[in-house]
């Protein structure tokens, strides 16, 4: 069975870009019984950036963009957050309130040392949702090694 994930995190700079595509590769190259066992959806290589969007206004953009990530969150099976920043990106957190609305298995990758609060790094609404939130990319694959997300 292959397993669909969609891809939540920011995806404004370069250095956030090329972050989620080394996550994403990670997943996809997971094999079991020598195929591929996750199918993800990254925003940024197969959806819509509003700056790539020619010809379409603002609204239209939002619009446009909005139905299609979450068509994909309804048909993903899991929802992996990147939740780094000062806080988490705002388009994520709604997307993560969806997956988990939907009953999706849900999980996070917080490499990021900030904190709004002393002793949380993040807002407890958004850790209620996930199953296991990771704290660093080597984490993430000590787990891969032996579990399926």
């Amino acid at each position: 069975m292959v397993y669909r994930i969609y891809f939540s995190a920011p995806l404004f700079s370069q250095a956030e870009k090329d972050f989620n595509e080394k996550i994403v590769k990670l997943l996809e190259d997971i094999k079991e019984d020598g195929k591929q066992l996750y199918q993800v959806f990254l925003p940024q290589r197969d959806g819509f950036e509003a700056a790539r969007l020619q010809g379409l206004r603002g609204d239209d953009k939002a619009k446009k963009i909005f139905e299609k990530d979450i068509s994909e969150v309804e048909n993903a099976d899991i929802l992996f957050m990147v939740t780094d920043g000062y806080v988490p990106d705002d388009g994520a957190c709604v997307e993560l309130g969806y997956a988990y609305a939907k009953g999706k298995r849900c999980y996070a990758l917080s490499t990021d040392g900030r904190s709004f609060m002393k002793d949380m790094t993040l807002n407890p609404l958004l850790t209620g949702c996930f199953l296991r939130i990771f704290k660093s990319v080597e984490e993430l694959k000590d787990f891969l090694k032996k579990n399926k997300l």
